[in-house]
């Protein structure tokens, strides 16, 4: 699929456009999916003032603060590459806190974070309610492909060059697993908006919804 050339803030506007454009009578979940190194934590930041322009509440959320605990998490080290890619995420966390109370018919009360793993314990934090309609923005690695449904989903791609060199000394034993999931997930096709990230100055849009 063809991409085209985009500005960051051409990309944010557009990006704002196609999420707000959904009905206006459901939620709207939305994932901006990344390796670290295409930093969507910042996109999904930089997305919340743009929807609040055009009418829409927002809700932030990262799937880091979705962790599982660590007993569970390093139970086979913690440079296991197969264990970051299948047990890290606390996709049953995820799914029951943030995707079904936004289903239709859903109360529409999320938790905003689960459980804090640097300290190894739940943050212990109040649901928020989000007004129908509203946006919940979930940014986070290895999202796609884990039955957990988004309406609008973005994938930022590094290529394999790029992601090692933005990828720290010490995260690259984690590299097989963005390795694993471009094979058996395929981001660029599951995504509803894939942003070729390898040069952040010079980025470039394509998708099923990237016009």
């Amino acid at each position: 699929m063809r991409a085209r050339p985009i500005s960051r803030d051409v990309l944010v506007e557009e990006l704002a456009e196609l999420i707000s454009g959904r009905p206006r009578e459901q939620w709207v979940r939305v994932a901006v999916d990344g390796a670290p190194a295409a930093r969507p934590e910042a996109l999904a930041d930089e997305l919340v003032a743009p929807l609040r322009l055009r009418g829409r509440p927002v809700m932030r959320v990262s799937a880091g603060d979705f962790l599982r605990p660590a007993s569970l998490r390093l139970e086979h080290g913690r440079t296991d590459p197969d264990a970051f890619y299948e047990d890290w995420l606390d996709v049953k966390g995820l799914r029951r806190e943030v995707r079904e109370p936004l289903d239709a018919g859903g109360p529409g009360r999320v938790l905003p974070a689960l459980w804090d793993s640097r300290v190894d314990r739940a943050y212990r934090l109040p649901y928020q309610e989000l007004p129908r309609g509203g946006v919940v923005l979930v940014d986070g690695t290895l999202l796609l492909g884990r039955g957990l449904t988004f309406e609008v989903s973005v994938h930022l791609w590094l290529s394999a060059k790029a992601l090692e060199r933005g990828t720290p000394g010490g995260e690259r034993w984690r590299l097989p697993a963005y390795e694993r999931y471009e094979r058996d997930v395929r981001p660029q096709e599951a995504a509803d908006v894939v942003v070729r990230s390898d040069h952040p100055h010079r980025l470039a849009v394509s998708g099923r919804a990237a016009g």
